[in-house]
């Protein structure tokens, strides 16, 4: 696949819609455009992903790239202008899907069975909704039972084309509403907004207590308060509804947690909350994963980077968000890193652009970073 083609391909997928649990038309396409290119299998799973695969399906290694195919909602026209593609999910994460693609597609199937290994790109499904299915799916098809365990992994997202990231944040969210019949204002009793805010103040307060002495934002437990809505319903009733989130570090210990939080809804301001009813529910828990950099993925990349630009060196960054690599790293633990095009300060925004130029060199690492894992014999 040379060059022109390859951007005919990030160009085309960014071109199509793909809202998470809206990706059909995406996933359809890049596996047809797989099947065009060279791969020896291409296919929608049960999932929805688009799964292309490279390679003898029996071979003793696999490396999957798990990219994700669905974005964010934005309406950013198309467009490529000054050698940047304007586009929801140019950068967060079809750049990065779209350099796998293509990148396997140079490496081709010929190198797959000469060097004896399995390449299977994934274009995965609800990677935006906090859901994973497309992850959890492949997480589950390669389990040890039903195919073996990956001997390494690539996520694809934006860190550039130079580097690399060892690890990710974990996440847990909290939606919840506070409930108190009416009161007047001058009585003893506190709002049912104070109430939450009460709560929230706790929140802040045991985070701090958690980050005493850390200095470094990802071994630090970061607490935000994503949604606070007040409201008063015919049965005379004030209500809060609300949401708090949390990036948690390593090993952080989050059953206990949220046991901690249920007992503190139960008593957040007191004698002042005695009317407060509470009701909690928890969701899109991941655990924070962190791997090393000493491992053949890593020197594959090393070797590949060298490959498309000697004077360069690769980079290492620890991510304070979330992404796939939490869904499969604590499944499959080998080795794994997320790669890929792109600013990644410019996910979700209305201004997100890939430099076509850098794709381009991120294609030619991973075609290369699969040569050098292909040759490896650690």
């Amino acid at each position: 696949m040379d060059q022109a083609t390859a951007t005919e391909l990030v160009h085309g997928l960014v071109a199509i819609p793909s809202l998470s649990r809206q990706e059909s038309v995406a996933s359809a396409w890049l596996v047809a455009q797989m099947r065009g290119s060279g791969f020896d299998r291409a296919f929608v799973d049960d999932a929805g992903n688009a799964v292309g695969e490279l390679g003898n399906p029996s071979a003793p290694r696999t490396i999957v790239l798990l990219g994700h195919i669905d974005t964010v909602p934005g309406n950013i026209p198309v467009r490529i202008d000054n050698d940047q593609l304007y586009g929801r999910g140019s950068v967060d994460a079809k750049g990065p899907l779209a350099a796998f693609a293509a990148g396997a597609a140079r490496f081709g199937s010929a190198a797959a069975k000469a060097g004896n290994i399995r390449v299977v790109v994934v274009g995965a499904v609800e990677e935006e909704a906090a859901t994973s299915k497309g992850a959890r799916f492949i997480a589950a098809r390669f389990d040890g039972k039903h195919e073996p365990i990956p001997t390494a992994c690539i996520i694809g997202e934006p860190s550039h084309w130079n580097r690399v990231t060892l690890g990710y944040k974990g996440r847990l969210l909290l939606d919840f509403t506070a409930d108190q019949p009416m009161a007047h204002t001058a009585g003893p009793d506190a709002s049912v907004a104070t109430v939450v805010v009460d709560f929230w103040n706790w929140v802040t307060a045991h985070a701090a207590r958690v980050n005493d002495g850390k200095d470094k934002v990802f071994e630090q437990l970061s607490p935000s308060l994503r949604r606070f809505v007040t409201s008063t319903n015919e049965e005379m009733h004030d209500r809060v509804d609300a949401q708090f989130a949390w990036r948690l570090p390593v090993g952080f210990d989050a059953t206990a947690f949220m046991k901690e939080l249920e007992q503190q809804a139960s008593r957040p301001g007191g004698q002042r909350a005695s009317r407060t009813s509470f009701s909690l529910k928890f969701r899109g828990y991941e655990k924070a994963w962190r791997g090393d950099r000493n491992n053949p993925l890593v020197r594959s990349f090393l070797a590949g980077l060298r490959s498309v630009d000697a004077s360069e060196k690769l980079g290492f960054v620890l991510k304070t968000g979330t992404s796939d690599m939490n869904v499969v790293g604590p499944v499959w633990q080998c080795p794994i890193v997320a790669y890929g095009p792109g600013d990644s300060s410019l996910d979700h925004t209305p201004n997100e652009h890939l430099p076509l130029e850098e794709y381009w060199k991120a294609v030619n690492v991973i075609e290369q970073t699969l040569i050098a894992f292909a040759d490896r014999e650690d």
